[in-house]
């Protein structure tokens, strides 16, 4: 789950990082009234949860309370990256010496974590990684040792931080891997990280990534999700614990185990495209189970979602078989029709793996109308495009 900037922030000062007071508002009329608080010289920032804010329009200063509702006001009509701007964050303005970035992050292809850190923060960080990779510093973190006091200085020194500062920024880097690890973080950012004239360090900014894999030890993030721009189907899906992503197409998809979903969602885009660009409409794993009340929850989310012209199950029978799965499919069915959801799309099953020839003769003797048979993925992927597309 992604953070907005003021919630990286209240995390930031939960774990003693040192960062800026301020106070988010839908309204230019309330970032007018905080602006009043703050002394009228103040930021408005765009809270949405993408890079380039300040080049979309999305960040402006404000020289009194007056010119912070009408920048407020111009910001909140604003689209950036597709994402609509309903609230911004009002912050005192901050005399800037030096700008600088750090970062703790999940390196997946090494299965560890990784810190980076550059004296040229302020700018998009993956230019400074392509046009001059030295100033990027990279130190691989050790999930057995962590951030220490000796690790932090490594860092400093790696990436060059001027000697005056560097104590303030071991600390800083000490209290950013606390959040890290306290919060069950995934990255923890601060672009830019600044020295003000007086020497003082601040996150000026800040990205925070939280493994929802970790939410059960968390209840409090469930805080943090912003319910107004939330997906409902997604919301609906969540709910109900299944691995659910709303996407922008037309085939429900549904198979078990990420992988084979994965798959799935290439070979039917690709086969859509024989059939008017029909693409998948979402992500769905039901995992190693398949019983009627998974396949009905996950059918009954697909169902709901008005884009959905067909629905391509693809299921590889493992230590769970396909009879199981063609079970659960047909005893589904009956409880969507008992729910008062009939199944009005088609419906493309295949089965392949552990009693797959069982699983098949379960469904063909079902006789449920709109239910068609495939014998290889590719087969399936092309038929429920077909379909999709009303050939």
């Amino acid at each position: 789950m992604d953070l907005y900037e003021f919630q990286a922030k209240q995390l930031f000062a939960k774990h003693g990082v040192k960062t800026q007071s301020g106070e988010v508002v839908a309204t230019a009329a309330a970032a007018k009234l905080a602006a009043e608080k703050f002394g009228g010289l103040v930021v408005v920032k765009a809270q949405v949860k993408a890079g380039g804010r300040g080049k979309a329009g999305g960040v402006k200063l404000a020289k009194d309370p007056q010119e912070a509702h009408d920048r407020a006001a111009d910001i909140l009509k604003l689209n950036i990256k597709g994402l609509q701007v309903n609230k911004v964050l009002i912050t005192p303005a901050e005399d800037i010496a030096k700008e600088f970035y750090v970062s703790f992050l999940l390196d997946r292809s090494n299965r560890s974590f990784l810190a980076m850190a550059s004296v040229e923060g302020g700018v998009e960080i993956e230019e400074v990684a392509v046009n001059n990779p030295d100033a990027l510093a990279k130190v691989p973190i050790s999930a057995n040792v962590g951030v220490t006091k000796e690790i932090a200085i490594q860092i400093a020194q790696a990436a060059k931080f001027p000697a005056e500062i560097q104590d303030q920024v071991v600390e800083m880097l000490q209290a950013m891997w606390k959040v890290f690890v306290a919060e069950d973080a995934t990255l923890v950012e601060v672009n830019p990280l600044v020295q003000t004239p007086a020497g003082q360090i601040i996150a000026l900014d800040g990205k925070v990534s939280l493994d929802e894999n970790a939410g059960f030890r968390h209840p409090e993030h469930a805080d943090l999700v912003d319910k107004d721009t939330e997906d409902p189907l997604e919301a609906a899906a969540k709910a109900k614990d299944l691995n659910y992503v709303k996407l922008a197409g037309e085939v429900g998809i549904i198979g078990n185990g990420a992988g084979l979903v994965m798959s799935t969602l290439d070979v039917v885009a690709y086969a859509g495209e024989e059939f008017g660009g029909m693409k998948p409409a979402n992500f769905l794993d039901i995992g190693g189970g398949a019983s009627a009340e998974v396949m009905a929850n996950g059918l009954g989310i697909i169902l709901s979602d008005a884009a959905v012209r067909s629905v391509f199950v693809n299921v590889f029978g493992g230590i769970t078989a396909c009879d199981a799965v063609a079970n659960g499919i047909v005893q589904a069915i009956e409880l969507l029709n008992q729910q008062g959801k009939e199944i009005t799309v088609p419906l493309v099953v295949r089965l392949d793996g552990n009693n797959a020839d069982a699983g098949r003769k379960i469904l063909n003797d079902a006789e449920i109308a709109g239910i068609h048979m495939a014998q290889t993925m590719d087969e399936g992927a092309r038929l429920v495009a077909q379909l999709a597309a009303g050939k």
